[in-house]
């Protein structure tokens, strides 16, 4: 038995939501209709104050695309726009989309002008009053206008003031028809099976489009369903049928008359499959450590948080199978924090919860900002989720990660050594992402590591973390329109996910659900909803489609790493910090394993994460830097880079001391913590060197110094083995000269590099290397190598310079010489650029002190408020390929970048190069992550919800710009900073282009040769370990965490599969095994080791 009922069409939320406004007319039976034409946009003459920012323009409403918005500047009632229709029209509907925000409208007036704008009547529209809700208002008898003003009369439910709308459109007069001839028909079959006496049910609806003035009575037929009435009045209507579902596709007639018999309409109609769909759904808190709150009130909410959720689910434990909340830990360091602070019972209360599978573990510590990390780092970000598995035997195979719009590619990687096979991503859900949820919103995909032998599958549900927040509770409507939303996006899997987190960032969990699943269940049989795990999710995912499913190979190149920027110093202590701990963890591993304090290696490792986490102040940061909340959670922010500091210095100095027996006057120890062997400058400080100025090596042979005019003794170090140190002796008498570096003007010049600086600029215009019949600085491109560039607002070709430069000889050599160019610069006190070039070294330093001063201005949201500070590198190497190394991989622009990959700004580890075939230039960055390409491209202030704005190509370029301070966020970073940060960059000339060597070089530059007061014995000089390949560097080196073994990261910096052996000093390791993050023994290895391009490879070497 078919039966149906009629109902107005209702989509809610982010699906329109039709309202008709009309004066009331009698049913226009066998009279004419009058029909509605869509005019062309209006000229907008006049609006109230657009919201700042310049992507909430009044156009916004005329463009077609009801992605873009206008909002008025918080004038609520006030808010109105003037439309020009060039000529006198006759008006006869409108047309209202509101945005898709809280801030919507529940009344509105239309007064009509005359071309001098003389009023000539008005009218009232009420409004759905939904987010991006649709008004339509017929306008009856038609008014004929050259003009309307658009007027707020009454606001939202919430009383926001930012309101204005998606689009607007005005409709003319048609000509009288006798019969309307423009009914269109469409059919909606929702994959919704309700149970009944009869059997299933499903809803299918004819959706009839009605484009007149005058309502009709009507009749509507769909198959051999009996006839149902429906008044059409201007707009769509909805006649749902509910029929059984059927396995194949259908074709059924559909005939649309008058009341009185006439026929309007007759045609066929394909009803769809039925699709038994099954929806996981997955409770979680978004964690934002700060933002809403302060971060040590965060800590509390997101603990209370984990026992409410471990308490809802035990109160639902007896409801149905898959009504049962599940409480999903996003980030590990809410678990973190509730072992680290609850009782004994608390505790194990938290482990019968995950045993019995009613919370779940997520392996990343934080929603970190991915592409600040430095390859330890990394690894470190999933380590504790190794920690946890081996403790509750929970699989712990899954990462969650929101808010956050894209990642660094070496993330696989680092997840791939933690175990981790599936990756949650659920970006913010319209603001600066890019067009990430465009290219993959739903589109379920295995993303490849720089090795191509790693992949974690990708899963982004529609709506981003965000659905909850837009829907507020689940409901038959919400199933509905989520269902019609899948097949109208040719969603073609059984099974899909939603998340649900609750209302809010860091909100409590939301049981209401369960309550929904259970009647659902009751009533309905498809689809089928789960409240699960995020593993279980992607795990029955991937076992019935995984094989299926598209790779991706490429970064995905972060977007909101460029807020680091806004507080340059902290983000260069961290990086510094960072470089330390692993420095002062390989240490340990080579003097004393066994005495590894790992607790305090945890906590510093805790407070660079912390540091990297998305958070970085709060929502009122950027509209009032001033406030006590901003200033509070920018206190504990700026804390997290300070402890991180503090600690990581602290335990560099306690394993420099690890060497015992009695100190060795005038000596010095040099310890090496990387796999090769080094060459470089060594700066002693001035208590360590009162003997003088000689210094000999352990053999005593001289080794060249020079007394710097800071007092530090300086010292060229050559050929210091790997992983051990070497002993040198200061002793009094002259520097020992070795080569020489001479200043001749503004020259530098060594035996292998010459380098000329503009004595305008102060900028290089000269980098040339011995034997390269090339200037590898571009005079060409506008800008000189290492030039400042400073604007205000979006606009690049407002960059400044500096002002008229000094130029001094700071160092006179013969083992370092340097030229110090003074100068003021827009944006700053004073800018400090130092150039150093070293004797027989193949690279220039160059040291910017940039002392900031505060940038002053009425409102940080508009142009004359914001602020970017760049150092430019054109490089002139012809055909010359970017490449751009991240931790773990190396990218190129465009041909190493997955869809939705930010191209306006990229963020590196520590090196980029650019080379042709025959020669090139690395450039490293050792405090700035964040660089430009191909020009001076990052302009995009405040939010950016338009997917188009963003650049889609780089495209061949040699030209690099360092954005090393910026304010453009709208929210969350910084408004402004002050105050003296050091910027430094090394530039190497080379011929064949070499990913190991240009690593190398990096790693020396940010993780520099130790020197220690010598004690004991000379070191014998046998490096611990010594690996054969070129290509392949140890990343990381440290003790296990039960101090019985070493754990030693390979990485093959090359594109192609290397052999390498290793060997080891005495006494060796007892056995050698691969591992990971974990550190568990999981084969057995040899001593040598095939690793694949990029590829990382983890070994535990067993202490003898």
């Amino acid at each position: 038995m078919n039966r149906a009922s009629i109902r107005p069409i209702r989509r809610l939320t982010y699906a329109a939501l039709i309202l008709f406004n009309a004066i009331t007319l009698p049913a226009a039976q066998n009279s004419a209709f009058t029909r509605l034409v869509p005019l062309p946009a209006p000229r907008i003459t006049a609006a109230a104050e657009e919201y700042p920012g310049g992507n909430h323009r009044a156009a916004h409403l005329v463009d077609g695309r009801p992605q873009t918005e206008y909002s008025s500047n918080g004038r609520g009632t006030g808010t109105f726009v003037e439309f020009d229709f060039g000529r006198p029209v006759r008006l006869a509907g409108f047309r209202h989309q509101d945005r898709n925000d809280p801030a919507t409208i529940a009344a509105s007036e239309l007064v009509f002008l005359d071309a001098a704008g003389r009023e000539l009547s008005r009218q009232a529209v009420a409004h759905v009053n939904l987010r991006a809700g649709v008004t339509f208002a017929v306008i009856a008898p038609p008014v004929e206008a050259a003009r309307v003003r658009w007027q707020v009369t009454r606001l939202g439910p919430l009383n926001f003031g930012t309101v204005g709308g998606a689009e607007i459109t005005f409709f003319e007069a048609g000509e009288p028809e006798l019969v309307p001839s423009a009914l269109a028909v469409e059919v909606q079959a929702p994959a919704i099976a309700r149970r009944s006496p009869d059997g299933l049910r499903q809803p299918v609806r004819l959706i009839l489009n009605y484009e007149y003035v005058e309502p009709l009575e009507a009749r509507v037929q769909l198959g051999d369903a009996a006839a149902q009435p429906v008044r059409l009045a201007a707009g769509r209507h909805s006649v749902e049928f509910a029929l059984p579902p059927a396995e194949t596709d259908r074709r059924l007639p559909v005939a649309v008359e008058t009341a009185a018999g006439q026929p309007l309409l007759r045609q066929e109609l394909t009803v769809p499959a039925f699709r038994r769909l099954t929806v996981y759904i997955l409770p979680h808190s978004h964690t934002d450590i700060g933002y809403t709150e302060l971060q040590t009130d965060i800590e509390e909410k997101q603990v209370n948080n984990l026992l409410a959720g471990i308490a809802a689910a035990r109160r639902t434990g007896r409801y149905p199978e898959g009504a049962r909340f599940v409480w999903n830990v996003e980030v590990l360091w809410a678990a973190d924090l509730y072992l680290r602070r609850l009782d004994a019972a608390q505790r194990q209360e938290f482990r019968e919860a995950l045993r019995r599978g009613q919370i779940a573990l997520c392996g990343m510590y934080l929603n970190e900002l991915t592409g600040l990390c430095r390859p330890e780092e990394l690894v470190q970000l999933f380590k504790y989720a190794t920690e946890l598995r081996r403790q509750t035997s929970a699989p712990l195979d899954t990462a969650m990660i929101s808010d956050v719009p894209g990642y660094t590619w070496g993330t696989v990687t680092a997840m791939a050594q933690a175990g981790i096979k599936y990756f949650s991503v659920a970006p913010n859900f319209f603001d600066r992402i890019g067009d990430i949820l465009v290219q993959w919103e739903n589109k379920p995909f295995w993303w490849l590591g720089p090795s191509g032998r790693e992949r974690v599958l990708v899963w982004i549900p529609l709506k981003g973390y965000a659905m909850s927040h837009i829907v507020g509770k689940l409901s038959p409507q919400w199933v509905e329109d989520y269902t019609t939303q899948l097949a109208q996006r040719n969603y073609p899997y059984d099974l899909a996910h939603i998340r649900w987190s609750g209302h809010g960032d860091n909100a409590v969990p939301d049981p209401a659900i369960c309550e929904f699943v259970k009647d659902w269940q009751a009533q309905y049989a498809w689809p089928r909803f789960i409240i699960s795990s995020v593993g279980e999710a992607f795990r029955a995912f991937d076992q019935k489609y995984g094989s299926q499913l598209p790779t991706a190979r490429g970064d995905w190149t972060p977007y909101w790493e460029d807020g680091a920027g806004s507080s340059a110093l902290e983000t260069a202590m961290n990086r510094a910090s960072s470089d330390r701990v692993a420095q002062a963890a390989a240490l340990w591993a080579l003097l004393s394993p066994r005495t590894w304090p790992r607790a305090a290696f945890e906590d510093a490792w805790r407070s660079v994460l912390l540091y990297s986490e998305h958070t970085w102040g709060a929502w009122c940061s950027v509209s009032e830097p001033n406030r006590r909340e901003t200033l509070e959670q920018w206190a504990i922010k700026h804390g997290y880079a300070a402890a991180a500091d503090v600690q990581s210095r602290d335990l560099l100095q306690r394993a420099l001391a690890l060497p015992t027996g009695a100190e060795v006057p005038n000596a010095i120890d040099l310890f090496n913590t990387t796999s090769w062997p080094r060459t470089e400058l060594v700066m002693l400080p001035k208590d360590f060197t009162p003997a003088g100025d000689r210094v000999t090596d352990q053999d005593g042979r001289s080794v060249a110094s020079q007394r710097l005019t800071s007092g530090e003794l300086v010292m060229l170090a050559r050929d210091v083995p790997p992983l051990t140190a070497r002993r040198y002796t200061i002793a009094p008498g002259p520097a020992h000269a070795e080569g020489r570096v001479v200043v001749e003007g503004n020259t530098l010049r060594n035996e292998r590099l010459t380098v000329v600086l503009d004595p305008q600029t102060g900028g290089l215009v000269e980098l040339r290397a011995e034997g390269l019949d090339a200037n590898l600085a571009d005079p060409e491109a506008g800008h000189a190598l290492n030039d400042y560039l400073y604007f205000n607002g979006a606009d690049p070709a407002a960059a400044r310079r500096n002002g008229p430069v000094k130029i001094r000889v700071k160092e006179k050599g013969p083992l370092v010489a340097s030229l110090l160019v003074e100068s003021e610069a827009p944006g700053c006190f004073k800018l400090l650029r130092e150039v150093r070039l070293v004797a027989g070294q193949d690279h220039v330093e160059l040291l910017n002190q940039v002392d900031k001063a505060r940038l002053v201005a009425a409102s940080y949201h508009a142009p004359e408020g914001k602020e970017s500070l760049n150092f430019a590198f054109p490089f002139a190497v012809p055909d010359g390929q970017v490449r751009l190394e991240v931790p773990f991989g190396i990218v190129r622009p465009d041909a190493d970048q997955i869809p939705s990959a930010c191209k306006n700004w990229f963020t590196v580890n520590r090196w980029a190069d650019v080379a042709n075939d025959r020669y090139g230039v690395t450039w490293v960055t050792l405090d700035a992550p964040l660089v430009q390409v191909g020009g001076l491209t990052a302009n995009l202030l405040n939010s950016q919800p338009n997917p188009e704005v963003w650049r889609k190509h780089v495209g061949p370029t040699q030209k690099l710009y360092s954005w090393a301070m910026n304010n453009h966020w709208g929210t969350n970073y910084r408004a402004y900073q002050e105050g003296p940060v050091l910027f430094r960059y090394v530039l190497r000339p080379h011929r064949g282009y070499d990913p190991a060597a240009a690593t190398r070089l990096a790693v020396a530059c940010s993780q520099p040769l130790l020197p220690v007061r010598a004690r004991g014995p000379k070191p014998s000089g046998a490096p611990r370990l010594k690996v054969s390949s070129p290509e392949v560097l140890v990343t990381g080196l440290k003790p296990s965490d039960d101090g019985r073994g070493l754990i030693v990261r390979l990485w093959n910096a090359g594109p192609r599969e290397v052999q390498t052996r290793l060997s080891w000093s005495r006494p060796a390791p007892r056995s050698l095994w691969l591992s990971d993050t974990s550190e568990q023994r999981l084969g057995k290895a040899g001593d040598t080791l095939t690793l694949p391009g990029q590829g990382l490879v983890t070994l535990r070497a067993e202490l003898p």
